[in-house]
């Protein structure tokens, strides 16, 4: 069998896809492009239907010094080419027990379901190896519950996410972890953070300095001060520009 098709598992196997379901997404591809276009994340669509891509930004990151159509033109080999041997069976791995937690998801809960790993890319010009965070949630579900389109998100990693397989209901905060050695899936749990917090995040993430944040919810220096110590103790990161990646990635400021 050709590692491409290891990707594509009868546990998510698509069928029925019409030519007039493929012109109704032309808006949702349009979406997603404008989406792509205001952030520095590279974004793409993974078509389990066709098992291809469908879409691919032109964000630099993902790319590996190809074009965005040289990857979609690629497709799954892109993985097989660009990414170390270890990191592509690591990644069947987490493809195949993705769909299989995915299976036991009522259709119409799944679309609140992300998955979000490390893995490793290889420039194809410069050869350097780089660590991204790759996050994929459902686009588009057929009828039966297969997915048909995911939409993938790949980013600078949290440095606190290294070795972390975390599937997330993005509505309830709930999370799993995968452990590979078991091949199971464990009930994580949740980091809680307080309200002030949140807030102290939020802000953060505006730009606002820690003077800036005491004066807007009435608190003293020395308190915001305590409360991103709390954070960083909490999420495990070195400063609070990695709090924030993390709490973006694992959908902790609500």
């Amino acid at each position: 069998m050709n590692i491409v098709d290891e990707f594509f598992t009868n546990d998510n196997a698509v069928t029925g896809v019409t030519k007039e379901a493929y012109e109704s997404i032309r808006d949702l591809v349009d979406y997603v492009d404008a989406f792509a276009r205001m952030t520095y994340k590279s974004v793409y669509i993974i078509d389990y239907f066709k098992r291809d891509f469908l879409y691919v930004s032109e964000n630099p990151l993902f790319l590996c010094g190809l074009s965005a159509e040289q990857v979609k033109e690629i497709g799954y080999n892109f993985y097989i080419d660009n990414v170390p041997k270890d990191d592509v069976d690591r990644l069947l791995r987490i493809n195949s027990l993705g769909f299989i937690f995915s299976k036991r998801i009522p259709a119409e809960e799944k679309r609140h379901y992300t998955i979000s790993y490390n893995f490793k890319i290889i420039n194809t010009i410069s050869r350097k190896v780089q660590t991204i965070n790759h996050q994929l949630t459902p686009l588009k579900i057929m009828p039966d519950g297969s997915i048909w389109l995911a939409l993938c998100v790949a980013s600078i990693p949290p440095k606190s996410s290294d070795n972390a397989i975390t599937m997330i209901n993005t509505r309830t905060q709930e999370r799993w972890n995968l452990d590979l050695e078991s091949n199971k899936w464990r009930k994580a749990k949740n980091v809680v953070l307080t309200e002030q917090e949140i807030l102290v995040l939020k802000y953060s993430a505006m730009g606002y300095t820690m003077n800036d944040i005491a004066k807007k919810i009435f608190k003293s220096f020395d308190s915001i001060k305590r409360y991103r110590k709390r954070i960083l103790e909490k999420l495990g990161t070195d400063n609070i520009t990695e709090a924030i990646n993390y709490a973006t990635t694992f959908r902790l400021m609500k």
